[in-house]
């Protein structure tokens, strides 16, 4: 296995979109009159905060007064923080410490005045981090529905949709709290087509989805919500304000770090180790296991061919959970291409999230996906393991656990989505 290479790939992929990289070239001036508001949400909330606070007290001198703000990311993605305070709460499922942190959030934003800039530094994972559920609905109810949307194969924009008409501070409701004050949002985004109104979300973007969308999403996967669910999203009460609303006036949203950017690095780097790069683009969707088919049949096409060539792909795949293994959509995938490639010789392969851990039990030493070769099968069989088998199970974790083949960056404190990278040798 050319795993060095690999390594390289991801890596490249990662460090593209590092906040300490690419945040600070978008940072605002520090306001003349008033004070900093700094709210961070997501996986990277922790290193955007970090690079902020270097930014604005180091770079500019503010004085530490001027400055206040939360920031929350997921458990272990935490930065030792100097001003703004730092929370770790639930992802994918969202948590106690999630709902204190959105109520601290929420409080502060409704203290802003016209002279404040409200700077809300957004990244993938924002959606679990901040949880303010509409009235009447419960962490338990709330805990519930995600569980029932992440078994059940919808994809992130689908997830979203649903998530946003049922919070205070989602979908566009953010930016309502904060105004009048001047609002400037600034993203890593982790979602197909980069849209701002599903990073996070969007809680400071207006929202072009409707309560009418959410019910038929959950319809869509056969879900049955807990009752406060389902009279929360017959309540008018809980529709999202749309574009044109006033909440918006005095807003702006940028996107600083994106999933082509770092595909684009993991191409550079795949040219200089002598591959011919093959880009099939950023935001591929589906399900993990027939995406695996689709390239393991492209990759054995270029075998044949005698390209030398590195099939790279970004985007969020799902997983339909039906088993009750442990895994996440990279090891998924990656088992499901090494069955495909059934011992293709010179055929080697790495999935793995950007933010260093795959579904899994949402803990922040799960790994990002896994590695497979020529002779993952091989090795497999002389271990008593059955691929298919565990495959059904949805127990990828456990078949590379078993091989040693597991990826375990750990976490990476930002989040561009999933990255997988085929290097065929001719």
């Amino acid at each position: 296995m050319n795993r060095d290479t690999l390594q390289k790939i991801y890596d490249a992929a990662v460090a593209r979109a590092l906040p300490r990289e690419c945040l600070p070239a978008h940072l605002p001036n520090p306001p003349a009159n008033g004070r900093l508001l700094i709210f961070a949400a997501g996986k990277a909330a922790g290193s955007m905060a970090e690079a902020a606070e270097d930014f604005y007290l180091d770079r500019h001198k503010v004085s530490p007064e001027k400055i206040a703000g939360i920031s929350v990311a997921r458990h272990g993605y935490g930065k030792k923080l100097r001003v703004i305070e730092m929370v770790e709460a639930g992802h994918p499922v969202p948590d106690a410490e999630g709902i204190a942190a959105a109520e601290r959030t929420l409080k502060l934003a409704a203290g802003a005045s016209e002279n404040d800039v409200s700077l809300v530094l957004m990244s993938g994972g924002a959606s679990a981090n901040w949880i303010a559920p509409a009235a009447g609905i419960s962490l338990d109810d709330k805990r519930e529905l995600t569980r029932a949307l992440l078994s059940s194969g919808a994809n992130i924009v689908e997830m979203n949709c649903v998530r946003k008409h049922l919070s205070r501070i989602k979908g566009g409701r953010l930016a309502a709290a904060l105004a009048p004050a001047r609002v400037i949002a600034l993203a890593i985004s982790d979602v197909p087509g980069d849209d701002p109104s599903v990073i996070g979300s969007g809680p400071t973007v207006p929202d072009v989805t409707t309560l009418d969308d959410a019910r038929k999403m959950i319809a869509k996967y056969g879900i049955v919500p807990p009752a406060s669910i389902a009279e929360a999203l017959n309540d008018p009460a809980n529709e999202s304000p749309k574009p044109g609303d006033k909440s918006f006036a005095n807003t702006s949203f940028e996107i600083v770090a994106k999933p082509k950017a770092s595909l684009d690095a993991a191409a550079q780097i795949a040219k200089r180790e002598g591959y011919e790069p093959v880009l099939l683009g950023a935001d591929l969707e589906g399900e993990a296991r027939d995406t695996a088919v689709e390239q393991a049949a492209l990759a054995i096409k270029h075998k044949r061919e005698g390209r030398k060539s590195a099939i790279l792909s970004g985007g969020e795949l799902t997983v339909t959970i039906k088993g009750k293994g442990r895994g996440g959509p990279n090891q998924e995938y990656a088992l499901a291409l090494a069955i495909a490639l059934n011992g293709t010789q010179g055929v080697c392969a790495v999935a793995g999230d950007t933010d260093g851990t795959d579904g899994g039990a949402g803990h922040a030493d799960d790994p990002a996906g896994a590695f497979v070769d020529e002779t993952t099968l091989a090795r497999a069989k002389e271990l008593g393991l059955d691929p298919a088998g565990i495959l059904a199970q949805n127990n990828s974790t456990h078949f590379f656990e078993q091989l040693g083949d597991l990826l375990n960056p750990g976490p990476t404190f930002t989040n561009v989505n999933d990255l997988r990278a085929i290097l065929v040798d001719s």
